[in-house]
């Protein structure tokens, strides 16, 4: 079983930058592909960006390209998203998710392992 920890939420004004985190437990950690997701009040999930257990490959929902940046330092176990240039509609609770067969994918459904979120809340 593998457990995974998002953090580094929080409010902030628009224009502001946020770091999250998602610390995960277990060694298998370095051949997981890892995502984020997140979930806006009253809307479904929806994905944000991926990147392989290398760290090599990383994929990016479109209109978030140049915005957000996501790496990994399989080290650490754990998986980081940069969010710069924050707008109000970020705003949302952001989970990060892993894929235990390193298959590279934006599909929810593809996921094994969820963490619980963290809130993210931009101000205008």
């Amino acid at each position: 079983q593998v457990r995974l920890e998002e953090s580094g939420g929080g409010l902030v004004q628009a224009g502001d930058s946020l770091r999250l985190s998602c610390a995960a437990s277990g060694r298998a950690f370095s051949s997981y592909t890892m995502a984020w997701f997140r979930q806006a009040p009253g809307k479904e999930r929806e994905f944000v960006s991926v990147i392989a257990w290398s760290g090599t490959g990383t994929y990016y929902k479109d209109s978030l390209k140049g915005r957000f940046a996501i790496s990994r330092d399989n080290a650490k176990n754990t998986v980081y998203l940069q969010m710069n240039s924050l707008k109000p509609e970020d705003t949302a609770v952001y989970y990060c998710a892993a894929n235990r067969i390193g298959l590279i994918t934006t599909k929810q459904g593809d996921y094994d392992y969820w963490g619980q979120g963290t809130q993210v809340t931009v101000s205008s």
